[in-house]
Parts: structure tokens; sequence; C-alpha cells
């Protein structure tokens, strides 16, 4: 079986987008009092007390731009939470997030969608990941929110590049 991981919002692009983000605008960055915030720069819940910033996000927009892709019509953007700050980055290799519904949805090379999935129990992630990536058409996958639909984090086709970060 192949291992998955979960990629973050790379540090350089974080870095660009607590100056402006997808949308055109300034990040602000805030003291996040309660906690909890999804941030998708570490791919772990915030902490009380640290400095956060919601910003605006176009992730397929990203990828497409590093491989010479069009993303075309499903070019969108979307909110994500970043560290306003230093982010040691994710801690672990364990695929976060998945205690709740989430959507997979597959992408291909030329950045179509392939298809989504609802995923409703946390131990049919991994599964339906897997399944994700058994169509060999499948380049990349985003997990996402149900309640937002918000972009949590992407996960790739395993290869020589897999490394890399756009």
């Amino acid at each position: 079986m192949t291992t998955r991981t979960a990629r973050p919002v790379p540090p350089s692009v974080v870095r660009e987008l607590l100056v402006t983000d997808d949308a055109g605008r300034p990040a602000v960055p805030h003291t996040d009092d309660e906690g909890g915030a999804p941030l998708r720069c570490c791919l772990r819940r915030s902490r009380p007390g640290e400095r956060v910033a919601l910003v605006s996000y176009a992730p397929l927009r990203r990828w497409a731009a590093g491989t010479g892709t069009d993303p075309g019509a499903y070019d969108e953007q979307g909110p994500v939470f970043l560290h306003a700050g230093e982010c040691a980055g994710p801690q672990g290799t364990d695929l976060p997030f998945t205690h709740a519904h989430r959507v997979l949805r597959r992408y291909s090379a030329d950045g179509r969608i392939l298809g989504g999935r609802l995923v409703g129990a946390p131990e049919d992630f991994a599964p339906a990941l897997t399944e994700a990536f058994a169509d060999p058409a499948t380049a990349l996958v985003h997990v996402r929110a149900v309640e937002y639909g918000c972009f949590l984090y992407e996960v790739r086709r395993a290869g020589p590049d897999d490394t890399s970060q756009p």
C-alpha cells in the first residue's frame, strides 16, 4: 500500500498570502482567543492565543501554474486559516482533519475535476483516498470540509517528484 501524505500550504506561499491573498486583499492577522481554527500551514487546529490570519487561497490555480496547466472554470478560491507568523509545519505523518464529514475531490493532470466522494466516517477516509488514486487519471485529491466547502489540504499521486511543493 502506498503511503499518502497531506500537503500543507507551502511556507513560501504562506508568506505571499500573508502579504496579499489570492483575492488581492491584504491579510489581517488577529489573536485567536478560542483556538480551534484548522490551520493549513501546519495541518492542526490553532491553540488559544495564537496569531492567525484568514486569507483567500486558490489551491488549484497555484498547482496549475506550477505544472503549466490551465484550471479553466475549476479555478476557485476560498478561505483558509494560516499562522500569522513563523510556523513549524506539520508535526506528524497522519492525515489530519479526518474526524468529520469530508469531501475528496479528484483532479486529473490537466486540472479537470474527475469526481468527488463524501466520506462520512473517520475509518472510511483512508480507503476512500486509496480508491481515489486507484483511478490512474487521478493526479491529485483535494480534501475539503463539508460544512463550509473549504479546502483543507491536497494529496498528490506518489511519484519521483512527490516531495516537491509548488
